[in-house]
């Protein structure tokens, strides 16, 4: 009778054993879900940034140099 009862218990702890198991796959599978759908929003919102700077890049690469003053023309700040 002891044998069962050994039995009975190594199969007990077996049982706990697989039982945190699939808990803890369970959580993984969760946080990988969560750091798929983050990384899947930051990729969307690098997508975004990138196309805005390639717009202001454009715009600046546009913009007229007879617009901007020549330094030599520039007048001195008040405190020289």
């Amino acid at each position: 009778m002891s044998n069962t009862t050994e039995i009975s218990t190594l199969i007990q702890q077996l049982n706990q054993k697989i039982d945190d198991l699939e808990c803890k796959a369970a959580f993984q599978e969760q946080t990988i879900d969560e750091l798929n759908d983050a990384l899947s929003q930051q990729q969307i919102l690098i997508s975004k940034m990138q196309h805005q700077m390639k717009y202001v890049v454009g715009k600046v690469k546009n913009i007229d140099a007879s617009n901007l003053a020549d330094p030599t023309e520039e007048t001195p700040p008040p405190h020289y």
